[in-house]
């Protein structure tokens, strides 16, 4: 196992993990070549070949596209079935999409300790804790998302009501 050195949770070292791994790396980051991703996986600890490497970016459909700095990076399809590589998003565009996805989707939220329950119309919570998992707002440990509800897990012991507090106010914005 590996330890992420950002102080994430230890990283299996399976094909799935480092599959994970590598689109989260990919969408985070402009990486330029396979050698520059092998790095960045072996900074988190996870040391792969470069035939492994290759093999794993044509098993997640990896592609170089272009920037908007018109650098070639590497992408991945998105999930939800959307097959078109993009470059990885700024935090402000994913913490904007969360923002109009709450706006439109939030119906209320309730805290208690480190945890916070949100619920929505029917259908509709996965969709909007997606949104809330690519946002990788730090304070945010996981969530947990069923038909309406999603169950949200603060980092800290006791900032539920804060994050509570923070996705109310970004639904109120977005309306």
């Amino acid at each position: 196992m590996s330890v992420d050195r950002n102080g994430g949770p230890a990283v299996p070292q399976t094909r799935t993990a480092r599959h994970r791994r590598i689109v989260d790396i990919l969408n985070r980051q402009p990486v330029r070549s396979q050698s520059q991703l092998a790095r960045l996986l072996a900074d988190d600890g996870l040391s792969v070949t470069q035939a492994t490497l290759s093999r794993d970016l044509d098993e997640l459909g990896a592609v170089k596209i272009r920037n908007p700095a018109g650098e070639l990076i590497y992408a991945v399809p998105s999930e939800g079935g959307y097959r078109t590589p993009r470059a990885p998003l700024g935090e402000s565009v994913k913490e904007e999409r969360m923002a109009r996805l709450a706006g439109e989707l939030l119906i209320s939220a309730e805290a208690s300790a480190n945890l916070v329950v949100l619920r929505t119309p029917p259908g509709a919570a996965q969709f909007l804790a997606s949104a809330i998992d690519q946002a990788e707002l730090h304070e945010i440990l996981g969530t947990i998302a069923g038909d309406d509800t999603l169950l949200l897990i603060s980092r800290e012991p006791t900032g539920g009501q804060e994050l509570a507090d923070h996705l109310l106010r970004l639904a109120q914005r977005e309306r």
